[in-house]
């Protein structure tokens, strides 16, 4: 197949999220083995479900896909192409068009029924539009079929995870000298999927402990969202022993990492969850929900799992972290495991070049 891709997301590329990354790395990863990748993030306002209001957004995604070469590859991340079926559709048969998933728009935590009954009927127009369709999770990949938003099997690419060396605290535990306050981590915008107000909710109750945590990722996504953790941290009486730190760059966040003794992830739902694989990286146990891929993509040898959106279940968990420490030591232990078979990126990107060849699907 020729070597050269345009690759096409929503509004800025350099966005923080664990879906853009995925989304740079990959295209990183293709250049180095000497691709030429176009990277394009379209103006407007997505994903698009009101012509009147996001017309930007229809019309840079038509004026990109018109300017492309006859049989151009080109993928399109899901949260730009999702509410738009008639302008993917309508380049079908002129272009190699190739959706990529991290989990369906519907998903979203906060949608009105009505507002998510008309993403998944958007989102499995413009699926079924495009030549192949990419999921980032074999939950993903199952979950589409099993809607009836593909008709036939998607091709999985799973994210990889760079290499990183083992947290400074998980290697004091394993030396039997922890010594501190607990240090909880959580990595994820502020928004209401990642369920952040049930773990504040789950640590309120739990000040006769002496835990610190780090609430780090961007804080502009979902101002609504922003303002109530803020308000909620106040109103639980320990705002002294969290920190929100917003986003925060590779290296503020490697310290992070290294300073930390779990990482908790409270989430409604992921479509995989990259932040697991890079807390595990650093041989980090965890605490995390079964809501979407978190079941699969956290070893239970490795995590704590609670039903989503419990903060009792929580705040349970974390008294048993706190004062158990043969728990402490045999999740860490699973961690160290589980960090030993990650997926490095130059083997998604493999992966990724393999889906691309994929047939295409029935028009």
């Amino acid at each position: 197949m020729s070597r050269k891709l345009t690759f096409i997301v929503p509004g800025d590329p350099d966005q923080p999220t664990g879906g853009y990354r995925f989304d740079r790395r990959i295209c990183s990863e293709l250049r180095q083995r000497g691709w030429h990748v176009e990277l394009i993030g379209l103006g407007g306002r997505f994903p698009v479900t009101d012509s009147r209001v996001d017309s930007r957004a229809r019309q840079a995604m038509d004026a990109t896909l018109a300017g492309l070469a006859k049989d151009s590859a080109v993928v399109i991340d899901g949260l730009a192409m999702g509410g738009l079926p008639e302008v993917v559709r309508a380049y079908r048969r002129r272009l190699d068009i190739t959706a990529l998933v991290h989990h369906p728009l519907f998903d979203e935590t906060g949608l009105s029924p009505a507002r998510q009954k008309k993403l998944k009927i958007l989102e499995t127009a413009a699926l079924q539009g495009a030549n192949r369709v990419i999921a980032t999770s074999r939950f993903t990949a199952d979950r589409l079929v099993r809607l009836g938003m593909i008709a036939g099997p998607a091709q999985v690419v799973e994210p990889g995870v760079d290499s990183a060396p083992i947290g400074h605290r998980v290697r004091a535990r394993l030396q039997g000298r922890e010594s501190g306050p607990e240090q909880l981590l959580c990595v994820a915008s502020l928004v209401a999927r990642k369920g952040h107000r049930f773990l504040i909710e789950a640590l309120a109750g739990l000040g006769c402990h002496d835990w610190r945590c780090t609430l780090a990722g961007p804080d502009n996504r979902d101002s609504d969202c922003a303002a109530a953790v803020r308000s909620d941290i106040h109103a639980s009486g320990l705002a002294e022993r969290f920190e929100l730190t917003g986003a925060v760059s590779q290296a503020g966040l490697d310290g992070l990492y290294d300073q930390a003794g779990l990482f908790v992830l409270p989430s409604l739902f992921e479509g995989y969850g990259m932040v697991v694989t890079e807390a595990l990286a650093r041989g980090l146990p965890l605490l995390t929900t079964d809501g979407g891929a978190l079941g699969f993509t956290a070893p239970k040898s490795a995590a704590i799992h609670v039903p989503a959106g419990n903060s009792l279940a929580l705040a349970t968990a974390l008294v048993r972290w706190f004062e158990t420490p043969a728990l402490r030591r045999d999740l860490t232990g699973g961690a160290l495991e589980a960090r030993s078979r990650l997926c490095d990126w130059g083997r998604a990107c493999n992966a990724f070049i393999r889906a691309l060849t994929a047939p295409a699907a029935p028009a």
